[in-house]
């Protein structure tokens, strides 16, 4: 039945392939020769399969386990430097007819506070993620024929990238809606969307039916099979994700890599980015409900072993998690982070009324500003990039991935976030902030390797200055 190049979901993630994975892992988690010799083919850092990955994963051999971490550091490092991308969610309606028992916004929720935002509103909430300093935007909407038909999304997107407030503007818009149609991932692409990003939220298809038994996202092939009909779109910059806490986690582990894989085999790309959520408390929602959740260790080598395995993705962990683990993931292979999100529609504008119900998706737990996240992010020595240039440059899909294996994406993404950096300096930071920020930009500018690219990125920088924006490479 597995089969990595169908485009069956139940034949490329094969139920009975990760069960007899599971078992494999089992049998091998003390094999150490095994697992040295797993751990020595990470290090060309190529990638794992799905069954190598899951030997490590149950691995519980503490030196083993410190070199995983070591191994994920150094190809985090080579793959994306020291460089942390940052971007927010924008909510623009919760209205939803699907049953999904983990999130608030299911259609029998009938106390929680349904909003969809005007134009006018969504021009409101985007002026005041521009005053933060936001320039790249995750679009999330409830899926709603009549309330959020791709016509309405479609708006959106034009209304946010028509936004000039300032200095401010929105360079990228990444799209996190329901499975849909090859025609409607053509208009998302027409659009210029930067990734969509779908969650499969569970690829146990047992699980993934009790926990979506009404609405069209009831459907497990037709959802699975999204990416499929996205890159068929033309979209060839996509984001998986699975909701921990849901399924078994290393089953959810296999899975989400054999969709990896997937993904390579038929189209020759892989995901851009991997999204690694917990279930968090919500309106109605008590994650306690959901007995397959993972403590901070866990998720920490999770963290890492998804660097080792997909080494060319994007990983990135949202608000849902708090400052103490995002601090603790970010050297593991983190290379995206959201900042002062708001997952409530209409949250950047107003504060939620208690007396007036609730529409957020979940309690955040990193609830910092925007200056004090890229303030921390800068004194634990990362760079906060604001940098959306590959998109701009067409530097997606296959293009950007050979870049990225490469290593030859450092000689614009290191340059391009200093400049994005300074950018956010000069026109959002607070004092403070900004004192950090110029010291680090000066520490990082010799590690640009070629003289001329150092050069031009010196000339750049003064041309910020000066007042232009959006210089890159």
């Amino acid at each position: 039945m597995y089969n990595p190049k169908s485009l069956k979901a139940e034949e490329f993630i094969s139920h009975e392939e990760i069960l007899d994975t599971l078992d494999y892992a089992d049998k091998n988690k003390d094999n150490l020769e095994l697992i040295d010799k797993i751990l020595d083919k990470a290090q060309l850092k190529k990638g794992l399969d799905h069954r190598e990955a899951s030997v490590l994963l149950a691995c519980e051999n503490p030196e083993r386990i410190q070199r995983m971490y070591d191994l994920a550091r150094q190809i985090k490092k080579d793959f994306y430097g020291n460089r942390i991308v940052i971007f927010a969610p924008l909510y623009l309606s919760n209205y939803c007819i699907n049953g999904c028992t983990y999130c608030p916004y299911h259609l029998k929720n009938k106390h929680i506070l349904r909003k969809k935002l005007s134009q006018e509103e969504i021009a409101r909430e985007v002026i005041a993620l521009q005053d933060m300093g936001h320039k790249r935007l995750a679009l999330e909407a409830g899926e709603d024929p009549v309330n959020n038909p791709i016509e309405y999304i479609l708006e959106s997107i034009k209304t946010i990238y028509g936004i000039k407030h300032k200095n401010g503007a929105i360079r990228r818009v990444n799209v996190n809606i329901a499975a849909t149609t090859v025609e409607n991932y053509r208009k998302l692409k027409e659009a210029e969307i930067g990734t969509y990003i779908l969650f499969q939220e569970t690829y146990h298809k047992e699980s993934y039916l009790k926990l979506h038994p009404t609405g069209p996202k009831h459907d497990y092939a037709y959802h699975t099979e999204a990416m499929d009909r996205a890159m068929e779109g033309g979209i060839d910059d996509v984001g998986l994700g699975v909701l921990f806490g849901l399924e078994l986690y290393r089953y959810e582990f296999a899975g989400l890599l054999m969709h990896a894989e997937h993904l390579e085999a038929v189209h020759g790309v892989g995901p851009h980015t991997i999204s690694v959520p917990r279930i968090k408390k919500a309106d109605g929602i008590d994650p306690s409900l959901f007995d397959n959740g993972i403590d901070d260790e866990i998720f920490a080598k999770l963290c890492a072993l998804i660097r080792i395995c997909v080494p060319y993705t994007g990983i990135i962990v949202s608000t849902r998690e708090s400052q103490s683990v995002r601090e603790k993931v970010l050297p593991l292979g983190v290379s995206q982070i959201s900042g002062a999100s708001r997952t409530s529609v209409g949250g950047y504008c107003e504060e939620e009324i208690p007396e007036e119900g609730d529409s957020s998706q979940f309690e955040t737990s990193d609830r910092r500003t925007l200056d004090q996240v890229v303030k921390w992010l800068m004194e634990l020595g990362y760079i906060p990039s604001f940098c959306t240039a590959c998109y701009k440059e067409g530097r997606t899909g296959d293009r950007f991935m050979s870049l990225c294996k490469t290593g030859q994406i450092q000689n614009c993404c290191h340059p391009n976030a200093l400049m994005t950096l300074q950018e956010y300096l000069i026109d959002y930071a607070s004092p403070e902030t900004r004192t950090v920020g110029e010291k680090l930009i000066k520490e990082q500018m010799p590690e640009i390797l070629s003289d001329k690219v150092r050069s031009l990125t010196e000339g750049y920088m003064q041309d910020i200055r000066d007042g232009k924006r959006y210089i890159r490479f």
